[in-house]
Order: structure tokens, then sequence, then C-alpha cells
């Protein structure tokens, strides 16, 4: 496809410098030793790129931004120079039948071959009709693309666990990928965004290995989202002291001390973010004194609203006991369960067209 001219603009190629640290940290993410890093090198550097079809449903597009408008340009560059990205429909030239002919171009020359890359939740209610695209539903699409695909990843919390469009009352019935393909090989990179070095990893642990990474009960790959946000925190040792910041603005805010009595997320949540950071710049939400808000987990946003509330349930050192009213986040994991049943024969639906079309029957 064509090549962004805005991005051209900006930096016309990946320096030698720039490929090896980003391979480099690549590694590093995927706790590979330094041995391994050749071998990544000669994966990213081959110029046989697996073609992409990178499907969007209901979403912001955030995923895509958050990944395009990187601080450090080179890291969007090479990911797209790792994969040779057919399907794209925010930043693909064509538009209309073309981007329609494109699709089932891709799909017939690379049947089994290609990487299925899924933005956005997936409505199953009504039968799908609230989203469309090109005359078919999402769950039309996805019943048609994932199961040709060798391997499909989930981007962002949306594709995921259905994200924001899943929260309640859930009018749409927005279910995650993993909800409707259930028998093949789906990797789920949740966050809202997700950090592009859990994308970049993943991508490139697929092109070394040839297998995807391994994963956890929810489809996350370990390498990313293997501990919780809370055990690997810049400001845990003011935790474990009982030292809190106890309003945003106050003294103990302003220390640097830990923001879990104002809402922070970290003790639930699983995800690279404080390793890993954001924008090359070393920056992350809890750094900058914003509490995580929990967007790689399953139910997000409901179990993990309201933001600047604490959490209930956990231990707070020095005697201060264990937070009370631990029923407002079981609530909310029960709302979501609700949900879930209600939905649940939407979803029957989606397996259905997804069985009918990958040849095994209705069941």
């Amino acid at each position: 496809m064509a090549r962004d001219p805005q991005l051209d603009a900006l930096n016309p190629k990946v320096t030698r410098r720039s490929f090896l640290k980003a391979c480099t940290a690549a590694a590093a993410a995927l706790g590979l030793a330094d041995e391994a890093v050749p071998r990544l090198v000669e994966a990213a550097a081959s110029p046989a790129r697996p073609p992409v079809v990178w499907l969007h449903f209901q979403e912001c597009t955030g995923c895509s931004e958050a990944l395009l408008r990187a601080s450090h340009p080179d890291i969007a560059r090479l990911i797209l120079d790792l994969v040779s990205l057919d399907y794209h429909e925010t930043v693909m030239a064509a538009a209309g039948h073309q981007a329609e002919a494109a699709l089932a171009d891709t799909l017939k020359r690379h049947e089994g071959r290609f990487i299925c890359v899924v933005e956005g939740g997936i409505p199953t209610k009504d039968g799908g009709v609230y989203c469309r695209i090109g005359g078919r539903t999402a769950m039309e699409i996805l019943a048609d693309v994932a199961p040709r695909s060798a391997a499909v990843i989930a981007i962002g919390n949306c594709a995921a666990f259905g994200g924001i469009q899943a929260a309640r009352p859930n009018p749409t019935g927005a279910v995650g990928v993993r909800d409707l393909v259930a028998d093949h090989s789906v990797v789920n990179v949740p966050g809202c965004p997700p950090n592009p070095v859990s994308f970049l990893g993943t991508v490139l642990h697929y092109l070394t290995f040839k297998r995807l990474p391994p994963t956890d009960h929810l489809g996350r790959p370990l390498f990313a989202y293997g501990r919780k946000i809370h055990d690997h925190c810049e400001r845990r040792a003011h935790f474990d002291e009982g030292r809190f910041a106890e309003a945003f603005g106050d003294a103990n805010h302003r220390r640097g001390y830990c923001l879990y009595k104002t809402g922070c997320k970290g003790p639930e949540t699983y995800n690279s973010c404080p390793a890993v950071r954001f924008n090359d710049v070393g920056a992350w939400p809890v750094g900058v004194g914003h509490g995580c808000i929990g967007c790689s987990e399953p139910g997000f946003w409901d179990t993990m609203t309201p933001f600047y509330e604490r959490l209930p349930g956990v231990a707070v050192p020095q005697g201060r006991g264990t937070v009370a009213a631990a029923d407002r986040i079981g609530k909310g994991v029960f709302t979501v369960a609700a949900a879930a049943a209600g939905i649940h024969a939407a979803i029957g639906v989606g397996r259905k067209i997804w069985r009918s079309r990958s040849g095994g029957g209705e069941g």
C-alpha cells in the first residue's frame, strides 16, 4: 500500500541504530537473553514480510493512532516495515469498492498465511446491525477473515474484551474477538491504547519463532502482561511503608507517594507499563502523578470505575487495615456477569455464523 507522506517527511528511513535499538528493546520486553537479539534482527530484516489484514470495528482508532504517532516514529515505521499492511481502513489509500477488492484479493492470495489484526469490539445484538462495513456486519467479516488467517491479534481492550462499547448497559451487545473466534489462534494485546512495544514484541515473536507468544488464561502475552503494575511500580516502596497521597495536589502527592488512595488500579492490573513506559521518554501515567485506570483488564470500564475511588479488598500496610466498601467493585463485576449472560444468545448467533463459514456446521 502507499506510504504515508507525512511519516516519510518526519523520518525518511529507519536508521541502523534505531533499528537495533528497537529490536533490543523488544528482546528485553520478551524476556529474551542478549544472545537472542541477532535472531530477532534477522527475522525483522527478512524481506519476506507477512501480509496483514487490519480490521476496524467498534472503536475510536486510538490504538492505530497510538502506534502511528509514537514519539519515536521508528517504532511505528519498524512495525510497518516488518509486515505488509495490505488492508487497513484508516491509513490505506483505497476506499469504497477498491478497498473491498483489496481485502478480497489479500484473502485469496494469502489464504492461511496472513496475520489478522482486529481493532475494536464486535456488536452482536440484533444480528450485529450496529457495525456494518461494505454491506456486511462486523460479525460476518470476522467470521469470513479470521479462520482464513494464520493467526489473529486483538489489539486494544475493545477487541480483546469488548472495551468501553461493552460497558453497562452494552446496548449493542459488544464482545471481544475470542468470544466469537473460539477455535483459532488469538492473542490479546489489551490496553486503551496498548503500548506499541507490546504489539511489536508479539509480531517479532511470531516472525522469529513462527508462533504466537505464550499467554495467560485471558490470552494476553505473558512477556507484557505477566506481572501486576503494582508489583513493579516505582511508587511501590511508598505503599509498603504506608506513605500515600490522600488527594491530588496535596503535599504527599507532590512528594511522589503511592496513589492507591486516589484510585490507582495498579494492584489489580496486569501490564508492563512501569517497565516499558510510553513515548520513548520514560513517561507513564503513574510516573507523572495519575493512577492506573486498569485499561488492560476484562470488564474495563465497569469494574474499574469510579476511577478516583480506591480499590476495595487491598490490604493497606502499617495497620490501616483492609479498605471497606468492597461491595462497589463487587457490584461492578456482578453487573458485567449479568450483561454477559444477557448477550449470550447474541454470541450464539455469532458462533453459528462462524461455524457455518468455517465449515463446522452450526453444531
